[in-house]
């Protein structure tokens, strides 16, 4: 027998035994949750409707965090951010998140599993920087999942990340610059080295530079573009690291 009641939802035993609660969305799709017992589905369906009141009840589809992730990265993150950035999302998904999570459903998705999964990346050798980049990724994904309405919150912000241990950069001084530039004298690439030690600018942005980017009467150089290589594609032009480089 079902109990129902205006903006209460229903809740009706089926005949195999297995209790069953739903509420009617604005949409007038039906959300349905299960249980072993009555009390079980009632906690679940009082849950729902105060998350629904909120705004903060995920209405959207089932799918596998496989699912989600290949949708996200490819249809939405991929045409805002360079193919360079692209590789390496594609990494931390086809070597790491997929395999240990992929199949889990999205709306299961937990702090206590996400937070697992690092602590066994970090087992398996993978550096403390490694596993906050993948962790970077998994967030913003997860933060579209919520606006989409997937999922009610993000769980990556209950998740605890390992301390990255602090590298200080080590330039060369004045006095290493000079032997540097003096031992490249007549090399090939004493031009790149020149440019490299008095600039300041990334390799990639080095191996970008045309002509048309220097000034020889102001004596000026604009970094207007950077070069990566892409495994498959050979060497690519980009925008700049910065909108202000």
């Amino acid at each position: 027998m079902a109990n129902r009641g205006h903006g209460e939802g229903t809740i009706y035993q089926r005949k195999d035994g297995r209790w069953v609660a739903s509420i009617t969305l604005e949409n007038r799709k039906r959300k349905i949750f299960y249980g072993k017992t009555r009390k079980e589905v009632q906690e679940k369906l009082r849950i729902a409707l105060n998350e629904l009141k909120q705004g903060i009840l995920a209405t959207g589809p089932q799918q596998t965090v496989k699912q989600f992730l290949e949708q996200w990265l490819e249809e939405v993150h991929k045409p805002a951010i360079r193919i360079g950035t692209y590789k390496g999302y594609r990494m931390y998904l086809n070597n790491h998140i997929i395999p240990a999570l992929g199949y889990v459903q999205l709306q299961k998705l937990t702090p206590q599993r996400v937070q697992a999964f690092y602590s066994h990346m970090q087992q398996e050798g993978l550096s403390a920087k490694s596993v906050n980049n993948i962790h970077g990724m998994f967030h913003k994904a997860l933060d579209k999942a919520v606006q989409w309405g997937l999922v009610p919150r993000n769980v990556c912000d209950a998740v605890s990340l390992p301390k990255q241990a602090r590298h200080e950069i080590q330039p060369l001084d004045e006095e290493q610059a000079r032997r540097l530039l003096i031992s490249a004298r007549g090399h090939s690439l004493e031009g790149l080295i020149t440019l490299a030690v008095t600039t300041g600018m990334r390799s990639g942005e080095l191996l970008a530079l045309k002509w048309r980017d220097i000034n020889l009467d102001n004596r000026s150089l604009h970094i207007q573009r950077s070069m990566s290589y892409i495994p498959g594609k050979g060497y690519l032009e980009f925008e700049p690291k910065t909108s202000k480089s």
